[in-house]
Protein backbone atom coordinates (compact mmCIF):
# COMPACT_ATOMS: atom_id res chain seq x y z
CA UNK A 1 0.00 0.00 0.00
CA UNK A 2 1.77 3.22 -0.96
CA UNK A 3 1.26 6.31 1.71
CA UNK A 4 -0.22 9.03 -0.54
CA UNK A 5 2.26 12.30 1.40
CA UNK A 6 1.28 15.54 -0.09
CA UNK A 7 3.43 18.51 -0.23
CA UNK A 8 0.83 20.78 -0.10
CA UNK A 9 -2.65 20.89 1.42
CA UNK A 10 -5.61 19.93 -0.97
CA UNK A 11 -8.57 22.90 -0.70
CA UNK A 12 -11.48 22.43 -2.67
CA UNK A 13 -12.16 25.48 -4.83
CA UNK A 14 -15.36 26.82 -5.10
CA UNK A 15 -17.00 29.67 -6.88
CA UNK A 16 -18.03 32.80 -5.32
CA UNK A 17 -20.05 35.90 -5.99
CA UNK A 18 -17.98 38.24 -3.04
CA UNK A 19 -15.87 40.85 -3.81
CA UNK A 20 -12.38 39.34 -4.16
CA UNK A 21 -9.69 41.58 -6.24
CA UNK A 22 -6.59 40.28 -7.55
CA UNK A 23 -3.37 41.99 -7.63
CA UNK A 24 -5.11 44.58 -5.57
CA UNK A 25 -1.85 45.50 -5.37
CA UNK A 26 -2.04 47.63 -8.10
CA UNK A 27 -3.99 50.35 -6.47
CA UNK A 28 -0.85 51.96 -5.70
CA UNK A 29 0.05 52.55 -8.91
CA UNK A 30 -3.61 53.48 -9.77
CA UNK A 31 -3.83 56.36 -7.20
CA UNK A 32 -0.62 57.49 -7.41
CA UNK A 33 -1.27 58.07 -11.48
CA UNK A 34 -4.21 59.59 -10.62
CA UNK A 35 -2.79 61.82 -7.81
CA UNK A 36 -0.42 63.67 -10.94
CA UNK A 37 -3.42 64.95 -12.41
CA UNK A 38 -2.99 61.83 -15.53
CA UNK A 39 -6.88 62.52 -16.93
CA UNK A 40 -6.68 66.14 -17.01
CA UNK A 41 -3.46 66.24 -18.82
CA UNK A 42 -4.61 63.24 -20.83
CA UNK A 43 -7.82 65.33 -21.85
CA UNK A 44 -5.50 68.24 -22.54
CA UNK A 45 -3.63 66.27 -24.72
CA UNK A 46 -4.87 63.95 -26.52
CA UNK A 47 -8.45 64.29 -26.54
CA UNK A 48 -8.68 64.78 -30.07
CA UNK A 49 -8.23 61.22 -30.38
CA UNK A 50 -11.59 60.26 -28.98
CA UNK A 51 -15.17 61.97 -29.77
CA UNK A 52 -16.30 64.36 -27.93
CA UNK A 53 -19.32 61.95 -26.26
CA UNK A 54 -17.18 59.21 -26.09
CA UNK A 55 -17.63 57.26 -22.22
CA UNK A 56 -13.75 56.16 -21.85
CA UNK A 57 -12.00 59.49 -22.39
CA UNK A 58 -8.09 59.13 -23.24
CA UNK A 59 -6.80 58.82 -19.82
CA UNK A 60 -9.27 56.16 -19.04
CA UNK A 61 -7.75 54.12 -21.86
CA UNK A 62 -4.03 54.71 -21.43
CA UNK A 63 -4.32 54.83 -17.64
CA UNK A 64 -5.56 51.09 -17.47
CA UNK A 65 -3.39 50.28 -20.22
CA UNK A 66 -0.25 51.13 -18.80
CA UNK A 67 -1.40 49.74 -15.27
CA UNK A 68 -2.05 46.39 -16.78
CA UNK A 69 1.28 46.14 -18.47
CA UNK A 70 2.97 47.38 -15.50
CA UNK A 71 1.07 44.39 -13.81
CA UNK A 72 2.63 41.81 -16.09
CA UNK A 73 0.03 41.94 -18.93
CA UNK A 74 1.00 41.76 -22.35
CA UNK A 75 -2.35 41.96 -24.97
CA UNK A 76 -5.10 44.45 -25.02
CA UNK A 77 -7.32 41.53 -23.96
CA UNK A 78 -5.01 41.02 -20.54
CA UNK A 79 -6.95 44.29 -19.50
CA UNK A 80 -9.94 41.84 -18.07
CA UNK A 81 -7.76 41.36 -15.04
CA UNK A 82 -8.92 44.73 -14.18
CA UNK A 83 -12.21 44.66 -15.95
CA UNK A 84 -13.03 42.10 -13.60
CA UNK A 85 -13.16 44.24 -10.50
CA UNK A 86 -14.64 47.57 -11.54
CA UNK A 87 -14.65 48.77 -7.70
CA UNK A 88 -11.47 49.24 -7.54
CA UNK A 89 -9.98 49.53 -10.85
CA UNK A 90 -13.12 51.96 -12.29
CA UNK A 91 -14.94 51.39 -15.71
CA UNK A 92 -11.51 49.75 -18.01
CA UNK A 93 -12.34 50.21 -21.62
CA UNK A 94 -13.37 47.42 -23.51
CA UNK A 95 -10.62 45.64 -26.00
CA UNK A 96 -13.21 46.98 -29.24
CA UNK A 97 -12.69 50.93 -27.73
CA UNK A 98 -9.01 50.22 -27.22
CA UNK A 99 -8.54 49.33 -30.52
CA UNK A 100 -10.56 52.56 -32.05
CA UNK A 101 -8.52 54.62 -30.10
CA UNK A 102 -5.39 52.74 -31.54
CA UNK A 103 -7.08 53.20 -34.92
CA UNK A 104 -7.19 56.84 -34.65
CA UNK A 105 -4.18 57.54 -33.18
CA UNK A 106 -2.28 55.80 -35.83
CA UNK A 107 -3.79 57.74 -38.72
CA UNK A 108 -1.94 60.94 -37.09
CA UNK A 109 1.20 59.73 -35.46
CA UNK A 110 3.13 62.81 -35.70
CA UNK A 111 0.33 64.44 -33.65
CA UNK A 112 -0.25 61.93 -31.11
CA UNK A 113 3.53 61.65 -30.71
CA UNK A 114 3.32 64.63 -29.94
CA UNK A 115 0.72 64.78 -27.77
CA UNK A 116 2.13 61.75 -25.65
CA UNK A 117 5.28 63.48 -25.60
CA UNK A 118 4.44 66.70 -23.72
CA UNK A 119 1.90 64.55 -21.53
CA UNK A 120 4.90 62.43 -20.58
CA UNK A 121 7.45 65.76 -19.82
CA UNK A 122 4.65 67.28 -17.84
CA UNK A 123 4.40 64.05 -15.75
CA UNK A 124 8.32 63.68 -15.46
CA UNK A 125 8.72 67.43 -14.52
CA UNK A 126 5.82 67.46 -11.74
CA UNK A 127 7.16 64.07 -10.01
CA UNK A 128 10.87 64.92 -9.97
CA UNK A 129 10.05 68.71 -8.76
CA UNK A 130 7.92 66.54 -5.75
CA UNK A 131 10.85 64.54 -5.08
CA UNK A 132 12.90 67.03 -3.10
CA UNK A 133 16.41 66.59 -2.48
CA UNK A 134 16.19 63.34 -4.32
CA UNK A 135 15.35 65.48 -7.89
CA UNK A 136 17.77 64.52 -10.66
CA UNK A 137 17.99 67.70 -11.62
CA UNK A 138 19.12 69.55 -8.17
CA UNK A 139 21.66 66.41 -7.63
CA UNK A 140 23.49 67.11 -11.46
CA UNK A 141 26.32 69.15 -11.40
CA UNK A 142 29.17 69.63 -13.75
CA UNK A 143 31.60 66.98 -12.24
CA UNK A 144 28.71 64.49 -11.09
CA UNK A 145 26.21 64.96 -14.12
CA UNK A 146 22.68 63.67 -15.30
CA UNK A 147 23.86 60.31 -16.51
CA UNK A 148 21.66 59.43 -20.09
CA UNK A 149 22.33 56.22 -21.54
CA UNK A 150 22.04 55.19 -25.47
CA UNK A 151 21.44 51.78 -26.55
CA UNK A 152 19.73 49.72 -29.38
CA UNK A 153 17.85 46.18 -28.87
CA UNK A 154 16.50 43.86 -30.84
CA UNK A 155 12.98 42.62 -30.30
CA UNK A 156 11.80 39.66 -32.76
CA UNK A 157 8.59 39.38 -34.63
CA UNK A 158 6.91 36.15 -35.18
CA UNK A 159 4.83 37.43 -37.66
CA UNK A 160 5.31 39.72 -40.44
CA UNK A 161 4.78 43.33 -39.33
CA UNK A 162 5.21 46.97 -40.96
CA UNK A 163 8.97 47.72 -40.10
CA UNK A 164 9.77 43.73 -39.22
CA UNK A 165 13.02 42.98 -41.18
CA UNK A 166 15.93 39.93 -40.64
CA UNK A 167 19.15 41.36 -37.81
CA UNK A 168 22.75 40.96 -37.90
CA UNK A 169 22.25 38.20 -35.21
CA UNK A 170 19.73 36.01 -37.73
CA UNK A 171 16.28 36.86 -36.21
CA UNK A 172 13.54 39.01 -37.50
CA UNK A 173 11.84 42.45 -35.70
CA UNK A 174 12.65 45.93 -34.94
CA UNK A 175 15.69 47.05 -33.42
CA UNK A 176 14.52 50.08 -31.28
CA UNK A 177 16.48 52.83 -30.57
CA UNK A 178 16.12 53.42 -26.25
CA UNK A 179 17.59 56.69 -24.41
CA UNK A 180 17.29 56.01 -20.50
CA UNK A 181 18.35 57.85 -17.48
CA UNK A 182 20.55 56.67 -14.69
CA UNK A 183 19.42 58.11 -11.44
CA UNK A 184 22.63 56.66 -9.96
CA UNK A 185 23.66 53.50 -7.23
CA UNK A 186 21.88 55.02 -4.65
CA UNK A 187 18.72 56.94 -6.25
CA UNK A 188 16.65 54.01 -7.84
CA UNK A 189 17.18 52.06 -11.10
CA UNK A 190 16.22 55.30 -13.93
CA UNK A 191 13.76 55.85 -16.23
CA UNK A 192 13.45 55.88 -20.05
CA UNK A 193 13.03 58.58 -22.13
CA UNK A 194 12.59 57.77 -25.40
CA UNK A 195 12.43 54.50 -26.82
CA UNK A 196 11.72 54.48 -30.59
CA UNK A 197 10.88 51.50 -33.20
CA UNK A 198 13.21 51.25 -36.23
CA UNK A 199 13.29 48.43 -38.92
CA UNK A 200 15.01 45.09 -37.30
CA UNK A 201 18.02 45.76 -40.42
CA UNK A 202 18.99 48.66 -38.96
CA UNK A 203 22.68 49.05 -37.82
CA UNK A 204 23.28 50.44 -34.08
CA UNK A 205 26.31 52.60 -35.17
CA UNK A 206 24.36 55.05 -36.99
CA UNK A 207 25.30 58.23 -36.20
CA UNK A 208 21.88 59.83 -37.71
CA UNK A 209 20.00 57.88 -35.41
CA UNK A 210 22.13 58.42 -32.15
CA UNK A 211 21.20 62.66 -32.89
CA UNK A 212 17.64 61.73 -33.40
CA UNK A 213 17.15 59.85 -30.43
CA UNK A 214 19.03 61.92 -28.07
CA UNK A 215 17.18 64.82 -28.88
CA UNK A 216 14.00 63.93 -28.39
CA UNK A 217 15.45 62.76 -25.39
CA UNK A 218 16.88 66.04 -24.49
CA UNK A 219 13.39 67.79 -25.06
CA UNK A 220 12.11 65.07 -22.32
CA UNK A 221 14.27 66.66 -19.67
CA UNK A 222 11.86 68.88 -16.96
CA UNK A 223 12.64 73.02 -17.53
CA UNK A 224 14.63 72.18 -14.04
CA UNK A 225 17.24 71.21 -16.49
CA UNK A 226 17.03 74.70 -18.34
CA UNK A 227 18.42 78.42 -17.32
CA UNK A 228 15.88 81.54 -17.29
CA UNK A 229 16.60 81.80 -21.14
CA UNK A 230 14.83 77.80 -21.76
CA UNK A 231 18.70 77.29 -22.44
CA UNK A 232 19.66 73.81 -21.20
CA UNK A 233 22.31 72.97 -18.55
CA UNK A 234 24.51 70.49 -21.42
CA UNK A 235 27.19 70.79 -18.94
CA UNK A 236 25.26 68.96 -16.47
CA UNK A 237 24.51 66.22 -18.53
CA UNK A 238 26.60 63.13 -19.51
CA UNK A 239 25.83 60.56 -22.36
CA UNK A 240 27.21 57.41 -22.33
CA UNK A 241 27.35 54.60 -25.30
CA UNK A 242 28.69 51.48 -26.10
CA UNK A 243 31.25 51.70 -29.44
CA UNK A 244 28.20 52.62 -31.98
CA UNK A 245 27.80 55.88 -30.18
CA UNK A 246 32.17 56.89 -30.91
CA UNK A 247 31.35 58.03 -34.18
CA UNK A 248 32.86 61.44 -35.26
CA UNK A 249 30.18 63.03 -36.43
CA UNK A 250 28.05 62.20 -33.21
CA UNK A 251 30.64 63.41 -31.05
CA UNK A 252 31.29 66.70 -32.39
CA UNK A 253 27.14 67.06 -32.33
CA UNK A 254 27.32 66.36 -28.14
CA UNK A 255 30.93 69.06 -28.21
CA UNK A 256 28.71 71.68 -30.69
CA UNK A 257 25.94 71.01 -27.87
CA UNK A 258 28.39 71.58 -24.71
CA UNK A 259 27.46 68.08 -23.51
CA UNK A 260 29.76 65.61 -21.96
CA UNK A 261 30.25 61.97 -23.09
CA UNK A 262 31.79 59.00 -22.16
CA UNK A 263 31.96 56.03 -25.39
CA UNK A 264 33.24 52.73 -25.28
CA UNK A 265 35.88 52.91 -28.64
CA UNK A 266 37.03 50.54 -30.79
CA UNK A 267 41.19 49.86 -30.44
CA UNK A 268 43.20 50.49 -33.52
CA UNK A 269 46.00 48.07 -33.95
CA UNK A 270 48.71 48.22 -31.46
CA UNK A 271 52.54 48.36 -32.29
CA UNK A 272 54.88 46.29 -30.80
CA UNK A 273 55.68 49.51 -28.52
CA UNK A 274 51.92 49.91 -27.44
CA UNK A 275 52.26 46.19 -26.92
CA UNK A 276 55.02 46.38 -24.24
CA UNK A 277 54.01 49.61 -22.45
CA UNK A 278 50.71 47.61 -21.66
CA UNK A 279 52.24 44.98 -20.24
CA UNK A 280 54.32 47.66 -17.69
CA UNK A 281 51.42 47.58 -15.46
CA UNK A 282 53.80 50.22 -13.15
CA UNK A 283 52.42 52.98 -15.00
CA UNK A 284 48.87 52.04 -14.85
CA UNK A 285 46.05 52.98 -11.93
CA UNK A 286 44.21 50.08 -9.99
CA UNK A 287 40.51 50.02 -11.15
CA UNK A 288 38.01 50.65 -8.03
CA UNK A 289 34.47 48.99 -8.98
CA UNK A 290 30.73 50.41 -8.28
CA UNK A 291 30.79 49.50 -4.76
CA UNK A 292 34.32 51.74 -3.71
CA UNK A 293 36.15 48.09 -4.26
CA UNK A 294 39.83 47.86 -5.65
CA UNK A 295 40.91 45.06 -7.82
CA UNK A 296 44.75 44.08 -7.90
CA UNK A 297 44.10 42.28 -11.03
CA UNK A 298 42.85 44.93 -12.86
CA UNK A 299 44.21 48.81 -14.62
CA UNK A 300 42.97 51.60 -16.05
CA UNK A 301 45.40 54.44 -17.69
CA UNK A 302 45.37 57.96 -19.37
CA UNK A 303 46.74 56.64 -23.25
CA UNK A 304 46.00 59.56 -24.85
CA UNK A 305 49.28 60.69 -25.36
CA UNK A 306 50.42 57.31 -26.63
CA UNK A 307 47.26 56.66 -29.13
CA UNK A 308 46.67 59.76 -31.15
CA UNK A 309 43.07 61.13 -31.69
CA UNK A 310 42.53 62.62 -35.15
CA UNK A 311 39.54 64.47 -36.30
CA UNK A 312 37.75 64.03 -32.32
CA UNK A 313 36.17 67.14 -30.81
CA UNK A 314 38.61 69.03 -28.59
CA UNK A 315 39.44 67.63 -25.11
CA UNK A 316 38.76 64.23 -26.44
CA UNK A 317 40.80 61.66 -23.91
CA UNK A 318 41.48 58.16 -24.47
CA UNK A 319 41.26 55.75 -21.20
CA UNK A 320 42.42 52.26 -21.62
CA UNK A 321 41.08 49.37 -19.07
CA UNK A 322 43.20 45.88 -18.22
CA UNK A 323 41.78 42.71 -16.86
CA UNK A 324 42.02 39.15 -17.24
CA UNK A 325 40.25 37.26 -19.57
CA UNK A 326 36.97 35.64 -18.37
CA UNK A 327 37.05 31.96 -18.91
CA UNK A 328 35.81 30.58 -21.97
CA UNK A 329 36.86 34.47 -23.54
CA UNK A 330 38.47 34.27 -27.15
CA UNK A 331 41.75 35.91 -26.84
CA UNK A 332 41.76 38.78 -29.89
CA UNK A 333 45.11 40.57 -31.18
CA UNK A 334 44.59 43.45 -28.20
CA UNK A 335 44.70 40.57 -25.25
CA UNK A 336 48.64 40.89 -24.29
CA UNK A 337 50.18 39.02 -21.47
CA UNK A 338 46.40 37.58 -20.43
CA UNK A 339 44.58 40.54 -20.36
CA UNK A 340 41.18 41.76 -22.31
CA UNK A 341 42.42 45.84 -22.88
CA UNK A 342 39.10 48.07 -23.89
CA UNK A 343 39.09 51.61 -24.13
CA UNK A 344 36.80 54.54 -23.86
CA UNK A 345 36.62 58.19 -25.13
CA UNK A 346 35.48 61.49 -22.74
CA UNK A 347 35.57 65.12 -22.30
CA UNK A 348 34.42 64.90 -18.95
CA UNK A 349 36.10 67.67 -16.59
CA UNK A 350 37.46 65.13 -14.12
CA UNK A 351 40.83 63.61 -14.29
CA UNK A 352 40.62 61.04 -11.66
CA UNK A 353 41.12 57.95 -13.48
CA UNK A 354 39.67 54.94 -11.97
CA UNK A 355 36.53 57.20 -10.81
CA UNK A 356 36.18 57.81 -14.75
CA UNK A 357 36.28 54.36 -15.62
CA UNK A 358 33.92 53.20 -13.03
CA UNK A 359 31.46 55.58 -13.85
CA UNK A 360 31.63 54.78 -17.66
CA UNK A 361 31.04 50.92 -17.01
CA UNK A 362 27.95 51.64 -15.13
CA UNK A 363 26.89 52.34 -18.31
CA UNK A 364 25.61 48.50 -18.08
CA UNK A 365 22.84 49.56 -15.68
CA UNK A 366 21.54 50.25 -19.08
CA UNK A 367 20.72 46.87 -20.08
CA UNK A 368 18.50 46.46 -17.02
CA UNK A 369 16.54 49.30 -18.22
CA UNK A 370 15.98 47.81 -21.55
CA UNK A 371 15.01 44.41 -20.01
CA UNK A 372 12.65 45.62 -17.60
CA UNK A 373 11.09 47.62 -20.82
CA UNK A 374 10.95 44.89 -22.87
CA UNK A 375 9.42 42.96 -20.10
CA UNK A 376 6.64 45.74 -19.56
CA UNK A 377 5.17 45.33 -22.96
CA UNK A 378 7.73 46.62 -25.40
CA UNK A 379 8.92 42.64 -25.95
CA UNK A 380 5.37 41.41 -27.92
CA UNK A 381 4.39 44.08 -29.98
CA UNK A 382 0.72 43.35 -30.80
CA UNK A 383 -0.27 45.11 -33.96
CA UNK A 384 0.57 45.00 -37.01
CA UNK A 385 1.37 48.97 -37.85
CA UNK A 386 4.79 50.52 -36.85
CA UNK A 387 2.62 53.60 -35.76
CA UNK A 388 0.02 51.57 -33.54
CA UNK A 389 2.91 49.17 -32.54
CA UNK A 390 4.80 53.00 -31.23
CA UNK A 391 2.65 53.88 -29.41
CA UNK A 392 2.47 50.07 -27.68
CA UNK A 393 5.98 50.74 -27.04
CA UNK A 394 5.37 54.30 -25.22
CA UNK A 395 2.60 53.07 -22.84
CA UNK A 396 5.14 50.53 -22.10
CA UNK A 397 7.58 53.42 -21.67
CA UNK A 398 5.45 54.90 -19.57
CA UNK A 399 4.41 51.59 -17.62
CA UNK A 400 8.10 50.84 -16.53
CA UNK A 401 8.91 54.87 -15.62
CA UNK A 402 5.82 55.04 -13.21
CA UNK A 403 7.34 52.06 -11.16
CA UNK A 404 10.56 53.76 -11.31
CA UNK A 405 8.46 57.67 -10.43
CA UNK A 406 6.40 56.04 -7.57
CA UNK A 407 9.31 55.53 -4.89
CA UNK A 408 11.25 58.55 -5.75
CA UNK A 409 8.72 60.89 -5.18
CA UNK A 410 7.28 59.09 -1.92
CA UNK A 411 10.02 56.45 -0.26
CA UNK A 412 12.95 57.93 1.32
CA UNK A 413 16.51 57.00 -0.36
CA UNK A 414 17.79 54.30 2.01
CA UNK A 415 14.15 52.45 1.72
CA UNK A 416 15.22 48.58 -0.25
CA UNK A 417 11.83 48.93 -2.39
CA UNK A 418 13.96 51.92 -4.83
CA UNK A 419 16.45 49.31 -6.20
CA UNK A 420 13.60 46.46 -7.01
CA UNK A 421 13.50 45.51 -10.77
CA UNK A 422 10.01 45.15 -11.78
CA UNK A 423 9.68 41.81 -11.37
CA UNK A 424 10.09 41.39 -7.72
CA UNK A 425 7.24 44.84 -7.85
CA UNK A 426 5.18 42.47 -9.23
CA UNK A 427 5.62 39.13 -7.57
CA UNK A 428 5.44 41.00 -3.99
CA UNK A 429 3.67 43.91 -4.16
CA UNK A 430 1.08 44.05 -7.24
CA UNK A 431 -0.31 40.20 -6.96
CA UNK A 432 -1.79 41.33 -3.25
CA UNK A 433 -4.90 40.24 -3.01
CA UNK A 434 -7.89 42.23 -0.97
CA UNK A 435 -11.45 42.16 -1.09
CA UNK A 436 -13.72 45.26 -0.94
CA UNK A 437 -16.51 46.06 1.66
CA UNK A 438 -18.75 48.73 2.23
CA UNK A 439 -19.18 50.27 5.84
CA UNK A 440 -20.36 53.35 6.77
CA UNK A 441 -21.62 54.01 3.19
CA UNK A 442 -17.97 54.28 2.28
CA UNK A 443 -15.77 51.78 0.37
CA UNK A 444 -12.76 50.10 1.60
CA UNK A 445 -10.40 47.70 0.57
CA UNK A 446 -8.83 44.78 2.67
CA UNK A 447 -5.28 43.45 2.41
CA UNK A 448 -3.96 40.62 4.88
CA UNK A 449 -1.90 41.74 7.19
CA UNK A 450 -0.09 38.46 6.93
CA UNK A 451 0.86 39.50 3.24
CA UNK A 452 5.25 40.31 3.35
CA UNK A 453 4.63 44.05 1.53
CA UNK A 454 1.38 44.88 3.52
CA UNK A 455 3.69 47.69 5.34
CA UNK A 456 5.10 48.69 2.22
CA UNK A 457 1.49 49.35 0.51
CA UNK A 458 0.02 51.23 2.84
CA UNK A 459 3.45 53.60 2.84
CA UNK A 460 3.17 54.57 -0.48
CA UNK A 461 -1.06 54.78 -0.34
CA UNK A 462 -0.32 56.97 2.46
CA UNK A 463 2.54 59.12 0.71
CA UNK A 464 -0.02 59.19 -2.24
CA UNK A 465 -2.42 60.53 -0.77
CA UNK A 466 0.19 63.18 1.01
CA UNK A 467 0.79 64.28 -2.49
CA UNK A 468 -1.98 64.55 -3.69
CA UNK A 469 -2.86 66.99 -0.82
CA UNK A 470 0.01 69.44 -1.81
CA UNK A 471 -0.44 69.58 -5.54
CA UNK A 472 -4.02 70.34 -5.03
CA UNK A 473 -3.01 73.23 -3.03
CA UNK A 474 -0.35 73.88 -5.61
CA UNK A 475 2.85 73.07 -3.49
CA UNK A 476 4.46 70.81 -5.91
CA UNK A 477 7.99 70.28 -3.82
CA UNK A 478 8.46 68.60 -1.50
Amino acid sequence: MLNDTRVFPAVPATLTGQSLVSHAGLNVLTSFLDATGFGALCEDRLSQFVPEQAIHRPGGILGPLAVMLAGGGEHVTDLDTLRDSPGLFGPTPSNATVSRFVARAAESPEAYAHGFATLTKALRSRIWEASGPRNPAILATRLDPLNIDLDATLVNSHSEKEWAAGDFKGGFGHAPFVASLDYGRSNGNGEVLVAELRAGNKGANSATDHIRVLDKALDQLPDAMRDQQGELAAEKILVRTDSAGASREFLHHLHDRGLQFSTSYALPVPNERFIHWINDKTLWERVVEQDGYERRDAWVIDATRVIKLKDYPPGTRLYLRAEPLHPGAQASLFDVDGHRVTAFLTNAPRWNVAFLDARHRARGRCENRIKTLKNSGMGKLPFFGISANQLWTDLAVLAMNLVAWMPLAILPTDHTAGAWDMKRWRYRLFSIAGKIISSARRKRLLIPQSAPESPLLIALLDGTARLRQRWRQGHLAA
